[in-house]
């Protein structure tokens, strides 16, 4: 596969995202809430004046939801279907090389991972899930619709 995939923790779980699907990563200080908006949708932010829908990983997953009352946050910036997404992670570690095409799982992860997993990558750190972006933003409302 050879493709570039970036390092992150999410709830404690060291995943992958595509390296191409993410346009930056930065440190997000400041959330605007939404009322009525999906229940992983953290708020809204600004970056280089583009309004960033915020995404809070943990949430989209059912695994909690991030303390965002306070302090500064790490975020991947995504772009999908020409909207602009901000992914709530607990820390970005690295850009690795996926030394494989992703294998289907062989584990039960729980139902959030399951449903964003686009397989196992294997990489020098050892193997790693790859998260499917898109599902990622579509949260657990979309999922059960």
């Amino acid at each position: 596969m050879n493709a570039l995939l970036l390092l992150v923790t999410v709830a404690g779980q060291r995943v992958a995202l595509p390296a191409s699907a993410v346009e930056s990563v930065v440190e997000l200080d400041t959330l605007i809430p939404v009322p009525r908006a999906a229940s992983h949708v953290a708020g809204l932010s600004a970056l280089r004046s583009r309004v960033l829908t915020v995404i809070d990983c943990m949430r989209a997953l059912e695994l909690g939801a991030t303390d965002v009352s306070d302090g500064i946050h790490e975020a991947a910036v995504v772009e999908l279907d020409g909207h602009h997404y901000a992914l709530l992670v607990d820390s970005v570690e690295d850009v690795v090389e996926a030394r494989s095409d992703p294998a289907p799982l062989r584990a039960a992860m729980g139902r959030g991972w399951e449903a964003v997993s686009l397989g196992l990558v294997e990489t020098d750190d050892g193997p790693l899930l790859l998260v499917d972006v898109a599902a990622l933003i579509g949260g657990v409302e979309a999922r059960a619709a």
